[in-house]
């Protein structure tokens, strides 16, 4: 057997590299048929180093950076020929493709980049650290109380942008001799001031339904997807009472690790196919698309997994059930909302008209639902975000001037000479 796996990973290593040549040769193609960058000229950057399975992370902040940029001129500094192809395909702000080392110093070198904005832990991240004279800011791709958005690697950067008081609560616990007045700024979540897209259905009187479940996970404590425990049940009750719309948004890395779980997706979403196919005015919807933003604002209700979903669906103000690992080890934070949100046990999917009418019905739930806006968020009023991000950034860009204003400031310069090689 062990000829046979050496061939497979010699295949596949091999399939990879011809791909990766490929998108590097056309992303350099699109590059050099482009007017250049204006020197001088960006003030803000946006490091990713991602491939397009995590353009999610970057398309979210596609609005709020614009907004910026009307201000503050903003580069994305992509690394990876897969996400510049995809950035560079979108309406992405101005894409800088620097996959190597020496090309991101080349540019760093010909403009006049004071903050550094990072949507995510790459650990390719720590190459864009070497450079300082220049503001590293954490702003991530969501706001949740998984693991993840209590990691030590916060410490790395200079400052981090967190959506509010749950946020702050929450890295006070875990996080060691961190000063989180000094390196926080709470801005809420400026993406749900954009909410964006087109129903792809005519509404009507049927209660709409988001189930936007996330990716298997690939560690116990992450095993947060809900596709096989819950999804089939809830998705075919739904489907099956004629009153009920869904729209069904699975993460888009399901079934990446565990190939059953990738079986349950497509099944789901075959399943929507027949419906629709079966009752033409259903109008079940499988979404795959970039944007999110109308499926919150459309949805009477959600159902989501342990995810930077539920926060998403939280900061529209509007009912959801959160699903219920069934895995023991998953972790689940229970001293924030999900100390009192609406669970979906896995028991109780095939129930969830049921458990979606009882949701939607009740006041106190409602009551609920709406100081934990608050706590998570705080003031929600459409662009108080928007203006609390750009708060921030015009916050940062001062201490900037001061630093650089102080004495003997002229000397101190960023050297590559005296940086270390980390090539590629």
């Amino acid at each position: 057997m062990r000829p046979l796996g050496d061939v497979k990973l010699a295949w596949n290593l091999l399939r990879k590299g011809v791909a990766n040549r490929s998108a590097l040769a056309a992303v350099r193609r699109e590059v050099a048929a482009s007017p250049p960058h204006p020197p001088h000229h960006y003030r803000v950057a946006v490091y990713f180093a991602d491939g397009a399975v995590n353009m999610y992370q970057m398309r979210q902040w596609y609005k709020p950076l614009a907004d910026l940029a009307e201000r503050w001129p903003v580069v994305v500094l992509a690394r990876s020929a897969f996400g510049a192809r995809a950035l560079l395909a979108e309406d992405a702000p101005p894409v800088a493709f620097v996959p190597s080392v020496t090309d991101l110093e080349r540019f760093l070198a010909s403009q006049d980049i004071r903050v550094v904005l990072y949507v995510n832990q790459n650990t390719r991240n720590f190459q864009m650290f070497r450079y300082g004279h220049r503001w590293h800011v954490f702003i991530n791709h969501g706001e949740s109380d998984k693991m993840y958005m209590t990691t030590n690697q916060f410490k790395a950067y200079d400052y981090a942008f967190v959506a509010g008081d749950a946020a702050r609560e929450r890295l006070a616990r875990v996080l060691w001799d961190y000063d989180l007045d000094a390196r926080t700024f709470a801005i809420g979540r400026p993406q749900a001031d954009h909410y964006s897209g087109v129903l792809p259905y005519t509404p009507d009187d049927r209660t709409v339904v988001l189930y936007a479940p996330t990716w298997e996970g690939d560690r116990p404590s992450a095993l947060y997807g809900s596709i096989r425990s819950h999804g089939e049940a809830l998705v075919s009750a739904l489907l099956a009472t004629g009153r009920h719309r869904v729209i069904y948004r699975p993460h888009p890395r399901s079934g990446v690790i565990e190939p059953e779980y990738g079986a349950a997706n497509r099944r789901i979403i075959a399943a929507l196919a027949a419906a629709n196919a079966a009752d033409p005015g259903a109008q079940h919807v499988y979404d795959d698309g970039p944007e999110l933003g109308w499926q919150l604002a459309a949805a009477d209700l959600a159902v989501v997994d342990i995810s930077a979903m539920v926060y998403d669906r939280l900061a529209a103000d509007k009912p959801l059930l959160v699903t219920r690992p069934v895995a023991p080890e998953a972790a689940v934070d229970t001293h924030g909302y999900l100390s009192a949100c609406e669970w979906l046990y896995a028991a109780d999917a095939p129930a969830i008209v049921a458990e979606a009418d009882r949701v939607l019905e009740d006041p106190e739930s409602v009551a609920r639902l709406r100081s934990w806006v608050q706590h998570y968020f705080g003031d929600t009023t459409p662009g108080a975000a928007t203006a609390r991000f750009a708060a921030a950034i015009d916050t940062l860009m001062q201490r900037w001037d001061a630093w650089h204003s102080r004495p003997g400031a002229e000397e101190d310069v960023d050297d590559p000479d005296d940086l270390p090689l980390d090539e590629d």
